[in-house]
């Protein structure tokens, strides 16, 4: 059994294209749910508005590139303040519901074949990225050494011994702007929530009747901060569409969302960065679990009377949900959270 493949490939993804993504999406997140105790179930639609407003404004439209940026974080701007304004005023449920139920909408929109002239339908879209990737600096006919990095035919490879590193010019190009991205957003969330803004986002949600008998405007404090979850979902929208090279709707599914929320609650809730280690974490023990699973039953270690190679999937999903409910019931705060930032106020 090849541990150094198993280890080396587990943390190339930890700190890959998708990890990158659930990352930003789940800081998103941290400003909603962390902070303000906003039951977001939607955050699969923001980043799907992100991913279709690039893709529309590029391909069908034909636009330039920073329009189709600026038009997706338009559209997630406009999909909170839909979302907010009936349901702000209400119990923390109703958001809940009326979240989970936008995003299977915005899916099955970009599914209909009634905009398939657009939207490309269930196959997605394609062709708005080659703009992104024109940008990149990363020669994908490089060739070079130096010490124990070498770009080979534009494949990036970093041998540390016990394991090495390999990203494709493409993958290298996502993950620099991926984790500007994480630092931009880092950056900005840890100023707000340090600020007397983010000071009444965390009294609300511990008690939002408190705060609003010192004269503050709940609703316009939770619809900032659904407007700004938002937009940082857009973005890991934007990111998801660019490293796949296309936007195809079953990928927005509810299940995008609970990933999200798994992500941030193993990391930590209202952590500044719970989420990136969350999401780290999450990608290195699923590729863990699935490779050597895999690579168990290519050396016979696992017969495959017991288990198949496409039982994998499934059984690396159960293993890593029973973590989550041990998680949950052992420390339901994560690895850097505190216990009392999951008792909301759900009134």
């Amino acid at each position: 059994m090849d541990w150094h493949f198993v280890f080396s490939q587990a943390l190339t993804q930890a700190i890959g294209p998708t990890m990158l993504i659930y990352a930003i999406a789940a800081i998103g997140l941290n400003v909603q749910f962390g902070y303000t105790g906003l039951l977001n179930f939607g955050q699969a639609a923001f980043a799907a508005m992100g991913a279709y407003g690039l893709a529309l404004a590029v391909v069908a439209f034909g636009l330039p590139f920073g329009w189709g940026i600026l038009i997706g974080f338009g559209a997630a701007i406009v999909m909170a303040l839909l979302l907010g304004i009936p349901t702000l005023r209400l119990r923390a449920d109703y958001l809940a519901i009326v979240t989970i139920a936008a995003a299977e909408i915005v899916r099955r929109l970009a599914r209909a074949t009634v905009w398939s002239e657009y939207t490309g339908g269930s196959d997605g879209m394609r062709g708005f990225s080659e703009p992104f990737f024109e940008l990149s600096p990363y020669n994908p006919d490089a060739n070079w050494s130096v010490l124990f990095v070498s770009m080979d035919g534009g494949r990036l490879i970093v041998d540390l011994g016990i394991v090495d590193f390999q990203y494709s010019s493409r993958d290298l190009w996502v993950m620099t702007v991926g984790w500007i991205l994480v630092a931009i957003f880092l950056v900005v969330v840890g100023l707000l929530v340090h600020s007397p803004w983010g000071r009444v986002l965390k009294g609300i949600r511990e008690d939002e009747e408190a705060v609003r008998s010192l004269g503050k405007n709940v609703f316009a404090y939770k619809m900032q901060a659904l407007v700004i979850g938002g937009i940082i979902g857009a973005a890991a929208g934007f990111i998801f569409a660019l490293s796949r090279a296309n936007v195809q709707p079953d990928t927005f599914s509810t299940d995008f969302t609970f990933y999200f929320y798994v992500v941030l609650i193993l990391g930590g809730a209202a952590r500044l960065f719970g989420p990136v280690l969350g999401a780290a974490l999450f990608w290195f023990l699923f590729n863990l679990l699935s490779l050597t699973l895999n690579q168990g039953i290519r050396s016979d270690l696992i017969p495959r009377e017991v288990l198949a190679p496409t039982q994998v999937g499934p059984l690396v999903f159960f293993l890593m949900g029973l973590g989550m409910v041990l998680l949950l019931i052992f420390r339901p705060q994560g690895i850097l959270g505190n216990r009392r930032e999951l008792m909301l106020d759900v009134r």
